[in-house]
């Protein structure tokens, strides 16, 4: 991403712009408490998180642009997870730590059950450009992973249906292909880092940049199952440590 404010594209500039003015809403609505008043609000997280609209789209279910996750519906500790890990520089995107960089771990919290209980429908999986090669090894990392690199299916950590696993595993079908791409790529350059033992680093680095673009392509290409809700438990051990993730 561009250093200066003058290189940034168009659409991150209007994304920021949004975010900055709901941001201050956010920040004074975790500050100081609300005054009493006559109406009784209904639901005041959904306006005090009106501003992550503007990114992951309306309930945070993710808009056309392909770079933003979709956020509603996962699992509230990955989510709080992922908050700590901007508010604490183990992730960076400017916008996002803009966001949370005052806000508690408490109202973190607060956030994260709040789209953990949002489960709007999922759209149709993406049309992706990509070979039926380059979709079978997707396929084959997703189910059975590559031994020989020790890396493990997905299924083994994301649930059998890959939509995640309670309480701090995402789900991965219904992301896009560009969001997946650029998560795992950053794992492997270590721009994106997690909880020690930062399992999802050592996996990424044992991919080849095929790999990546195989499984990315394939996960975005598949239906959600059903609701998209994740998995009340994992079937077994996790087969390999990861940081933030109850054992």
């Amino acid at each position: 991403m561009p250093a200066t404010l003058s290189g940034w594209p168009r659409r991150l500039l209007k994304n920021l712009a949004v975010a900055v003015i709901g941001c201050a809403g956010l920040m004074a609505a975790a500050a100081v408490p609300a005054a009493p008043v006559k109406e009784v609000v209904r639901d005041p997280m959904a306006q005090r998180v009106q501003a992550c609209a503007a990114c992951h789209g309306k309930e945070g279910r993710a808009t056309n642009d392909g770079y933003f996750p979709r956020i509603a519906g996962k699992p509230a500790g990955y989510l709080y997870n992922q908050l700590l890990n901007f508010r604490e520089g183990r992730r960076t995107y400017p916008l996002m730590t803009y966001m949370v960089d005052h806000l508690s771990d408490a109202y973190l919290m607060e956030m994260a059950q709040y789209f953990a209980n949002l489960h709007p429908p999922y759209p149709p999986p993406q049309a992706v450009d990509a070979s039926a090669a380059t979709l079978e090894r997707g396929r084959v990392l997703a189910v059975s992973g590559d031994p020989s690199r020790n890396v493990p299916a997905c299924i083994a950590c994301h649930g059998s249906k890959l939509t995640g696993v309670a309480p701090a595993i995402p789900g991965l079908t219904g992301l896009p292909r560009d969001y997946l791409n650029s998560q795992l790529g950053s794992w492997k350059s270590g721009v994106r880092r997690a909880a020690a033992p930062d399992c999802m680093a050592q996996i990424a680095a044992r991919l080849a940049p095929a790999d990546i673009s195989a499984v990315s392509a394939w996960l975005a290409s598949q239906p959600v199952d059903s609701s998209g809700a994740p998995a009340p438990s994992a079937p077994g051990k996790l087969p390999i440590p990861c940081g933030g993730v109850p054992q």
